[in-house]
């Protein structure tokens, strides 16, 4: 290991870092515009200048290996000296529109030019001037702004991959372009904006909403995926502004998608902010007393196996949990939080955990995908598996719907049959995935929502057994659910599902069309086919007016996950708590709140008062809830129920990867996306152009 002096410090760092890397290990900071700790090193800004003894010249830090006996100077006359130079150029053809620009207050050169920025310029010939480009409805261009860092064209290459920026053009005629100047196609093309160190790339959505310090920043969790991204709640007043990631190297490293960063405009529409009853068929305004006195009515005479409740996708554990007490008081068996129908097993945890955990996937060998496409389910996730790809070459085998994955993936076909041939040993797949170390199998919804999905987790789990997917001796578990909705771990933890005699949900539409089930609850439950709910009295809690308040009788305004604090257990079964950013509007309340006011009204009042007494409550029923923020690995048992496959091909588990919930479907920047971007994937998948 090198040995080094850095500003008189000794410091041994690992073979093949370079100085700037170990200025880090030690707490130097050293100014950089193209240098990013997740991207390959281009060496492009020249900010990075150290004085090194012995060279005639200061050396660039981001590129230089760090040798054994260098003496290094970071804050000498001559690294100051060349830096200054450095940035008077930069600053030649940078425009001098700080007060309008977007990223004023949050700019690298802003920063560094007040150090190393000088008060007068002496270049006097004609600036250079470049046009706006076209990067789609989500990036707004400023690329005379822009310094030729290239962290937005490394992003899209070794991140995202999807190559579509590039530079064309040398020296100062260089500029960055998307190819044919078509929007940057990327699930995670924000995340550009929060690279560019210079406000050449900002965001279109939140173009002149705000200043930095007039927002509020509030800590939170992304609940519109599984995988429970970190994020910062930005907000004035009574909206939200912007989202951004917070970085989390067990979960999304710095990372966000587009829907979580861009789909915070669906928060302020479609909202549901009073009480609603139906009167004469038509949904009127209503008070709290007055919409809990017409589901007290509804209630009256029916017994408890008559009433049913189902838990949307986006329902947090507290709510959940108040709605389960609830209908147990009732005594109703009938309840689901598994709204599309999905054979999960709620007996063994393990079966439908991401067991590998999602930094895990960074160790796999080899990787078989049944029936997901982790790209538009998970795309934060895939880009990992594209990091794991990137470093070892990770082999990915693919049952299902043909999709470009963004790295090589062999599709063996979108047969179920073949997970018979793979269990059985009789298909090449199984003996590549037994002659690995750490084999992984990841398991979609789209096999599990089908009428034969218990008998594919059955399958699943034998071929995870029988393949060596589970080294306890190494820690290793390879079996992989990955879910698509927030709130269905956690739900399956608190047993959300059909008590002893219950229906699930397919069973509870069917029994309510059939006169059957006289009283649904939905928490939030906007994807069931309302139609098939027949005459039932159908009671609405949520935040959106989407399918489920269509259909409702009665309407209870619920919280947006930026307007309340609870809990979601990610795909990996790791218990987070969302905060509070803004109030609800109008007369919305949280869901764990509303669901305790009505259980008075029902005479039977639910044992908790606060929000600390529902944690304790959680926690009772379990254990998995008292360390917030931790995996806890589950035992692996026996699931899923051996049965006849179905010969019908695997469908897509999301066709529309914008619009998944109602929160998505009511924005303005989502509806913008699918019509520039699905349009352009049909366009592309049919050989057809508009």
């Amino acid at each position: 290991m090198p040995k080094l002096t850095i500003d008189g410090i000794e410091v041994e760092v690992e073979a093949g870092l370079t100085i700037l890397q170990a200025c880090e290990k030690i707490g130097i900071e050293v100014p950089r515009f193209c240098y990013h700790e997740r991207l390959s090193i281009a060496g492009n800004c020249r900010m990075c200048l150290v004085d090194l003894e012995r060279s005639p010249k200061p050396v660039v830090a981001c590129a230089m290996p760090a040798a054994d006996g260098m003496i290094v100077r970071t804050n000498s006359e001559k690294a100051r000296k060349a830096r200054r130079g450095v940035m008077e150029f930069l600053l030649i053809n940078h425009p001098l529109d700080c007060p309008i620009c977007d990223q004023g207050g949050e700019c690298d050169l802003q920063d560094q030019a007040l150090f190393y920025g000088m008060d007068r310029g002496r270049y006097r010939e004609a600036r250079r001037a470049v046009p706006e480009k076209y990067m789609g409805p989500l990036i707004k261009t400023y690329m005379t702004r822009c310094i030729h860092c290239t962290r937005c064209v490394r992003f899209a290459t070794e991140v995202a991959g999807v190559p579509e920026i590039g530079a064309v053009g040398r020296g100062e005629r260089m500029e960055i372009i998307t190819s044919d100047n078509k929007a940057f196609g990327s699930e995670l093309s924000g995340n550009v904006i929060d690279l560019c160190p210079v406000g050449a790339l900002t965001s279109g959505p939140y173009s002149y909403a705000a200043r930095p310090w007039e927002l509020e920043k509030t800590q939170s969790i992304d609940v519109l995926d599984a995988l429970g991204s970190n994020i910062r709640v930005d907000s004035r007043g009574t909206e939200v502004k912007r989202v951004l990631p917070r970085t989390s190297e067990e979960i999304n490293e710095e990372w966000i998608s587009d829907k979580t960063r861009f789909a915070v405009d669906g928060l302020k529409r479609q909202r549901i902010d009073r009480p609603y009853v139906r009167v004469n068929g038509r949904l009127r305004p209503a008070t709290w007393g007055e919409a809990f006195t017409a589901i007290g009515r509804a209630l009256e005479g029916v017994s408890g196996s008559q009433i049913a409740a189902i838990a949307g996708d986006l329902a947090d554990c507290e709510s959940m949990l108040a709605l389960k007490d609830l209908m147990e008081a009732l005594g109703s068996p009938n309840l689901d939080c598994r709204q599309d129908g999905a054979k999960l097993d709620p007996s063994c945890r393990a079966g439908y955990l991401f067991n590998s955990t999602i930094a895990g996937v960074l160790a796999a060998d080899a990787c078989l995908m049944i029936g997901t496409n982790p790209r538009i389910e998970a795309p934060v996730l895939n880009a990992r598996i594209r990091k794991r790809w990137i470093r070892a070459g990770l082999p990915v085998f693919q049952i299902g719907p043909e999709a470009d994955l963004t790295y090589p993936a062999r599709h063996i076909g979108n047969d179920a049959g073949l997970l018979q041939a793979i269990a059985g040993g009789r298909h090449e797949v199984a003996k590549l995935l037994k002659g690995v170390e750490r084999p992984m199998l990841i398991l979609g919804q789209a096999a599990l929502r089908r009428p034969d999905g218990a008998a594919i987790l059955a399958l699943a789990r034998e071929i995870a057994e029988t393949l060596g997917m589970m080294k306890p001796d190494i820690g290793w578990n390879g079996f992989n659910v990955l879910h698509t909705a927030a709130a269905r771990v956690g739900g399956l933890d608190i047993g959300f599902v059909p008590g002893s005699g219950g229906l699930d949900t397919a069973g509870i539409i069917a029994a309510a069309g059939g006169g059957e089930i006289k009283v649904v609850y939905l928490l939030g439950a906007d994807e069931i086919d309302t139609s098939g709910l027949g005459s039932a009295f159908v009671i609405y809690q949520g935040h959106h007016g989407d399918a489920g308040a269509h259909r409702a009788d009665v309407v209870l305004p619920g919280a947006a996950y930026t307007e309340k604090a609870a809990t979601w257990v990610n795909t990996e079964g790791r218990p987070q708590r969302s905060n509070v950013a803004v109030l609800p509007p109008g007369e919305a309340r949280e869901d764990w709140k509303i669901l305790r006011a009505l259980s008075e009204v029902l005479g039977c009042r639910l044992p908790y008062d606060t929000l600390r007494q529902i944690a304790i409550r959680l926690r009772d029923v379990n254990p998995i809830f008292t360390e917030t923020g931790q995996v806890v690995p589950a035992a692996w048992g026996d699931f899923g129920a051996k049965g006849k496959l179905d010969a019908t091909p695997f469908v897509p588990a999301i066709s529309n990867f914008y619009m998944t919930d109602p929160i998505s479907r009511a924005s303005v920047t989502m509806a913008k996306c699918t019509e520039v971007f699905v349009a352009r994937r049909d366009e592309e998948r049919t050989g057809t152009h508009a």
